[in-house]
């Protein structure tokens, strides 16, 4: 039996070994023609088969798209320009919360292996692949996982996973050749988008919880990291709950590879989500209409600068970094007082015309306003009828319109149709305001609308009517062509039968009596404006305007000398800027210097716009001191008696016919500013003269500002500085009554004073002008029949006298200069 057994037995093995053999070598072939496939396909893929491998060089030199930041002078952040939001952090500007948080939930070996873990990639291949077992992840790591975000995957039918994770992991053992782990960590944190069009953790922090990374405490790391597995579904705004059990779950994470202890996480876990949204648009935060115009002008500054590489810098890709003169605080400060005086402004406005309408029954006039609209605009290119686009304007329907919040602005939402919209915003008065340093021509402060939001139009560029604020120009022009500050006047009306019988008129209606130049100044009489403007010479006005600065077209009318021209503010800004500047006028400037993203300067700017002298340096004080006079005891002075401003200042209030624009431009020893106010058409506005007065809808805007700036910490000092005082023979050129009953109440007094004196007193600060009250000739004074000579006229015989003052206004000019 067992002989029987032991024969089987020997019998079996001699059959089985041949088969075990075959088996061996199909086994064996097999292997080996998976392992040369599995070579083919990995060296298929790394010498680039299924597409391009990036290189070590490209890997060294990765470039997220990064968005554009603008600054102020003072440092703070206004804004950026982005296709993807995105800001470039250090590692150290990451909290280590943040670090920990994404290491625990994303790839807990990221330590222990160089950018492919193969624990981990078999551990999926095992629970996910046979077991059916979801839990174990994906089995990227972190490095691949970059890579995945960097070079997106393509498709190649039914090898594109495994095309794709080899690839990865192909580019990911070289990126960390390349890179420590802190700095891939920093790019990978830097690169992964967060929802919304949110890329980078810095951008992130930002959005959901209003913060820097590196301030990020660590729940709200475990929300943000959450996020990566699907940010739309864990956005914690739209999906809080499955955000919140999702950051839950990333705090267990952290607790089991003790990155927090058990009783920590429970403590965290049972915080509410604590989310502070900072949604941020064009339209939010400081000098949103600046940074518009600036968009514009940096988008033609990259069309004409090359990178390295030979390409064209891009806006809103290339992390440029804009820094401009603008001043953070003086912006806040700008953007508060129109906010403060606008409010209470329209509640005015709205109790003046209550009951009816400032355009009465002008329905063109709406329709105009309709025609104009972006709706009616976009449903005009979708091809609708007239007819049907009447009716979708008729159709009342859900939305979102502007409306003042106390005294800030804000969003109401109401029920109405297109039309009564586009009518709700005829109703609103606008503004702009902007301040320049007087010497350097840097902005520190530009606001060009109530809401950028809801009226994107920019005011401080748009032209208007400027009313009284054109006079200064005018009497600047008049001395500068021998009109003397003590010329009287007569304050009457007069018919121009040159100009279609036109017979200018006071804006109060009252007449009689003699203004000198600072009089008719001091009280906006337009009855002797007009009269100095026919004396002066219309054509030298115009020439003197130019010279200032205006660009826009100033007819040459008499009726200028009442700003009948339509200007901007930004060039009434450029003008008055040659009065503080000892007669030179300023460009404007706004950018300090452009540089890369690592902080190569790219251009640097001057800091000082480019001057052009104006007028005389004596005619810029004189006129200087002669708008004092304005604010001391004019159409100004509420600038001292309502908001309590002592400090040097000088300006002129403007007001346009009918009260359809208000001005007031204003300057101090440092700064010029301007503001303006009027509806979005001529045919609104007040209809009365004391509310719809310069006095009272733009200059409050211009002395609150200047209230909160003097009365602020850091800018208190400014309130302390004054004008350039004028020598006692100079201001004694000043020293007439800027009004008279009779001119035979005028005292006489000598026109040349020593010029033995004079020339002891060269700096140019100073003004000079005779100071005898000069009395025009003709009878009843009128300006048509003024005795002086025509700018073609022959020239007088020589008069021993008349010599003796022109040879010293001749030495006066060659002391003081001029071009």
């Amino acid at each position: 039996m067992n002989k029987q057994n032991s024969q089987g037995f020997t019998n079996f093995r001699q059959n089985i070994r041949p088969r075990l053999i075959a088996a061996l070598k199909v086994a064996t072939f097999a292997m080996s023609l998976v392992i040369i496939m599995g070579l083919g396909f990995y060296y298929s893929v790394l010498y680039g088969a299924f597409g391009d491998i990036p290189s070590e060089d490209d890997l060294r030199n990765i470039q997220n798209a990064v968005a554009t930041e603008v600054y102020a002078a003072d440092g703070a952040l206004l804004g950026k320009y982005y296709l993807e939001n995105r800001t470039i952090v250090k590692f150290m500007e990451i909290s280590p919360a943040v670090i920990n948080a994404l290491i625990a939930t994303e790839d807990a070996r990221f330590f222990r292996h160089e950018g492919i873990d193969t624990r981990s990639m078999f551990r999926v291949l095992v629970k996910s692949i046979l077991l059916g077992d979801d839990s174990s992840g994906g089995g990227s790591t972190i490095s691949q996982q970059l890579i995945k975000n960097l070079f997106p995957r393509q498709e190649h039918g039914m090898f594109t996973m495994p095309v794709n994770k080899t690839r990865e992991a192909i580019i990911a053992r070289r990126l960390e050749k390349i890179y420590n782990k802190n700095d891939v960590l920093t790019l990978y944190l830097n690169t992964v988008p967060f929802g919304e069009d949110v890329y980078g953790i810095d951008a992130a922090a930002n959005r959901y919880f209003n913060k820097t990374p590196a301030k990020l405490e660590p729940e709200q790391s475990a929300t943000l990291i959450g996020m990566l597995k699907a940010p739309t579904t864990y956005n914690p705004r739209r999906n809080p709950e499955k955000s919140l059990a999702r950051r839950n779950v990333v705090l267990d994470q952290m607790a089991k590879y003790n990155y927090l202890s058990k009783s920590k996480a429970e403590e965290l876990k049972k915080k509410p989500m604590g989310l502070n949204y900072n949604r941020e648009s064009m339209s939010d935060g400081l000098a949103p209409h600046f940074r518009e115009y600036l968009r514009a002008e940096m988008r033609n500054w990259c069309k004409t600068h090359l990178k390295p590489d030979g390409k064209n810098y891009n806006l809103y890709t290339d992390g440029l970094k804009i820094y401009t003169t603008l001043d953070s605080k003086m912006q806040s400060m700008a953007e508060n007082s129109v906010a403060k005086n606008m409010s209470a402004l329209q509640k005015t406005f709205y109790d003046h015309w209550k009951g009816s309408k400032p355009w009465g029954t002008n329905m063109e006039f709406v329709n105009q306003a309709k025609k104009q609209s972006e709706r009616y605009q976009n449903l005009k290119k979708q091809g609708k009828t007239e007819a049907e686009i009447e009716r979708i304007f008729k159709t009342p329907v859900p939305m979102k319109v502007f409306e003042w919040n106390k005294d800030k602005p804000g969003i109401a939402e109401k029920t109405m149709s297109p039309l009564d919209s586009v009518i709700y915003y005829q109703w609103f008065l606008n503004t702009g305001f902007m301040v320049m340093e007087a010497n350097s021509g840097q902005i520190k402060a530009w606001v060009g609308s109530i809401s950028h939001r809801y009226f994107q139009y920019d005011h401080t560029m748009a032209t208007r009517q400027v009313g009284s604020t054109f006079k200064p120009i005018v009497y600047a022009a008049a001395i500068e062509n021998g009109i003397t500050p003590c010329t009287y006047f007569a304050n009457e009306l007069r018919t121009y039968s040159d100009y279609q019988n036109w017979t200018p008129q006071n804006s109060d209606g009252k007449y009689g009596g003699y203004y000198s130049m600072e009089g008719a100044l001091t009280g906006s009489v337009n009855t002797v404006s007009v009269q100095i403007i026919m004396q002066t010479g219309v054509d030298k006005v115009v020439q003197t305007a130019k010279i200032a600065g205006i660009t826009s077209p100033v007819p040459e009318m008499p009726s200028i000398a009442l700003g009948a021209a339509d200007i901007s503010l930004q060039e009434m800004i450029t003008a008055y800027s040659a009065f503080i500047n000892k007669g030179y006028r300023v460009k404007p400037v706004y950018l300090t210097k452009i540089t890369d993203r690592n902080g190569r300067i790219l251009q640097a700017f001057p800091a000082s716009g480019e001057k052009s002298r104006v007028i005389s340096a004596e005619t810029a004080g004189l006129m200087t001191k002669i708008m004092e006079a304005v604010v001391d005891s004019g159409t100004a002075q509420r600038i001292r008696w309502k908001y309590k401003i002592n400090s040097a200042v000088a300006g002129k209030t403007g007001t346009t016919q009918s009260q359809t624009d208000g001005w007031f431009m204003g300057i101090t020893p440092k700064y010029v500013a301007g503001a303006w106010v009027g509806g979005p058409n001529r045919l609104v506005r007040f209809n009365s003269i004391s509310l719809g007065q310069g006095a009272n809808t733009a200059l409050p805007i211009w002395a609150e500002f200047f209230s909160q700036l003097y009365n602020s910490k850091d800018f208190k000092y400014l309130s302390y500085e004054g004008f350039t005082p004028l020598p006692d023979y100079l201001a004694s050129q000043l020293e007439c009554p800027p009004y008279v009953e009779n001119l035979a109440d005028v005292p006489l007094q000598d026109v040349v004073q020593d010029t033995e004196e004079l020339n002891n007193n060269s700096d140019e600060s100073v003004v000079f002008q005779p100071k005898k009250p000069v009395i025009p000739n003709g009878p009843n004074n009128q300006p048509n029949r003024i005795k002086t000579t025509p700018p073609n006229a022959q020239k007088p015989a020589d008069d021993p006298e008349k010599n003796k003052k022109r040879n010293f206004m001749e030495r006066m000019r060659d002391i003081f200069g001029r071009n």
